[in-house]
């Protein structure tokens, strides 16, 4: 098993840069980048160098560290007070992960207690802060592909969107991680992969991450999921999440609602895999959850030579669609399994 090797987001040797792999240039190119600067970092969210709710929650708690470290004050209220700008302007960069905004707020908590500090021991203390941040990932996502694992069978036809691996995440990802642990433990899946347009999460990141630890792995464009439900080959979808809302509803990559639609037509049991982190109790519902709005060129020109529409045509490019929570058999956190109804089942999720 190779995937472990994907060193995504690290600090750099004088910690006052976060190096991570750009996966823009994926699958051709690994890339690494070292970034310096706040618009470096915010770039890398906004540009999708780094993406997925727990990597980029990770690796605004590394910016603010790096940030923190560089910084020329002598005093922890002089780095606090710039650290707060910073906070808000990587927390602005994706506003439907709710993962981002807590990250932020952790770290900002740390750095607002250590009033009093020298400016070295409040360095420190933010890097201590983010290695924790890390490491809880990492179980995190341990423990969900434990719980994953014990819905799967040998030979199990899975059907997943968009990219939740360990690139999305610290290490077995969210709904890629129930596969890679039965790779790992010599479990044969077959995983149908979406391609995910507009921006081919599936197809650049998804097929490599899979291909890469060994499993045996299909892409398939988007319309092409109710073709391989109805000839029976799927017996399970996995998908990941941005933000789950207090009733379940949940928002993931633009395409996870369709997805769930022909799930339920055909009755495969659909399943949303996420830290407890990325449910938001301060929301009632789906409808509450913030939709990110991407560029019009996503859809018209990225990854083609030429445009493969009109250059005047409108577009409509939301990032996230919300997933009504009576398509979602379960969802799966580091607490375990969740099932209906969700908001009496919920709160204890969080909470373990």
């Amino acid at each position: 098993m190779n995937y472990e090797t994907i060193d995504h987001i690290r600090f750099n040797d004088g910690a006052d840069g976060v190096i991570i792999l750009d996966q823009t240039c994926l699958p051709g190119t690994e890339r690494y980048v070292c970034l310096t600067s706040l618009e470096e970092m915010a770039e890398a969210i906004r540009s999708l160098q780094v993406r997925g709710a727990p990597a980029i929650g990770i690796f605004a708690a590394f910016s603010l560290a790096a940030l923190a470290k560089k910084d020329p004050a002598d005093s922890a209220s002089g780095i606090l007070s710039r650290l707060r700008d910073a906070g808000d302007a990587l927390a602005s960069t994706r506003p439907t992960a709710v993962n981002l905004s807590r990250a932020v707020r952790r770290m900002l908590d740390v750095a607002g207690t250590c009033d009093g500090m020298t400016a070295d021991a409040l360095r420190d203390r933010l890097y201590r802060e983010a290695m924790t941040i890390l490491q809880e990932d990492i179980a995190m996502c341990r423990a969900i592909a434990g719980h994953g694992l014990t819905l799967l069978r040998e030979g199990d036809g899975i059907l997943t969107h968009c990219n939740a691996g360990p690139i999305a995440t610290s290490k077995y990802g969210t709904a890629l991680g129930p596969i890679l642990l039965a790779a790992e433990q010599g479990m044969h899946l077959r995983v149908y992969a979406d391609e995910t347009r507009p921006l081919l999460q599936g197809a650049r990141l998804t097929s490599w991450e899979l291909q890469r630890a060994g499993v045996d792995v299909t892409l398939i464009c988007d319309n092409m999921a109710a073709s391989v439900m109805k000839q029976g080959w799927v017996q399970a979808c996995f998908v990941g999440c941005d933000r789950i809302a207090a009733n379940g509803d949940t928002a993931n990559k633009i395409g996870t609602s369709g997805v769930a639609i022909l799930a339920r037509h055909y009755g495969i049991p659909f399943y949303v895999l996420g830290p407890s982190s990325s449910v938001d109790l301060s929301l009632a519902n789906g409808a509450e959850i913030p939709i990110e709005l991407r560029p019009e060129e996503e859809i018209r020109s990225r990854w083609y030579a030429e445009d493969m529409a009109p250059a005047s045509v409108p577009c409509y490019n939301p990032a996230f669609d919300v997933t009504d929570h009576d398509l979602i058999t379960g969802i799966i956190t580091e607490n375990g399994i969740c099932t209906p109804p969700y908001g009496q089942n919920l709160p204890d999720f969080v909470k373990k």
